[in-house]
């Protein structure tokens, strides 16, 4: 058994307030929330999903953007998205599998493949988008109309702004460790 002492010792904790850093604040964390809110809402869209229509979330947020954004590489998606190109390319080949994707060769570069949704696939996207705008409207029920305005204004500008974050720069303190 660890007494207190050694517990201590292992995780690093001193007496001394002052030596220690403040954790988190993960009610006031702003980057927390969003991933806390967007990790469940994700797996319960993607549990959903699965079970009635057959695709994963990965896949329906391709569909998403193909329906608004057809005949378009795998690098534009990864852009959009956010997603790296392995799942992208996994999403694609699962897509195309069902026949809800179809793929042809880019016209500058023919070693890149631009893709679009099937009539089949355009049909289960409406599908599943009427369930998935449902599923918003539950979600931000909780929201007046003009707060739902200032949230998705707000929502934007901090996507808007992830470009200008750069990677900060080491303190002493952070190589003292």
């Amino acid at each position: 058994m660890i007494d207190a002492a050694e517990e201590d010792r292992l995780t690093g904790r001193t007496d001394a307030a002052s030596e220690r850093p403040s954790p988190i604040d993960l009610d006031r964390y702003v980057p927390a929330a969003i991933t806390f809110i967007a990790n469940k809402w994700s797996r319960s869209s993607s549990t959903l999903y699965r079970r009635r229509f057959g695709v994963g979330m990965v896949e329906w947020r391709l569909m998403v953007l193909l329906a608004v954004e057809p005949w378009i590489t795998a690098a534009r998606a990864d852009t959009v998205i956010g997603m790296d190109k392995a799942a992208v390319s996994r999403s694609v080949r699962q897509l195309e599998k069902h026949g809800l994707v179809a793929l042809r060769p880019n016209a500058v570069d023919p070693r890149r493949r631009e893709m679009a949704l099937t009539a089949e696939g355009r049909r289960l996207h409406d599908r599943i988008a009427e369930v998935a705008l449902e599923r918003e409207r539950q979600m931000l029920s909780c929201l007046s109309e003009d707060e739902r305005e200032r949230l998705i204004d707000m929502l934007d500008r901090i996507h808007r702004n992830l470009a200008r974050i750069g990677t900060p720069l080491p303190r002493a303190s952070d190589k003292e460790s």
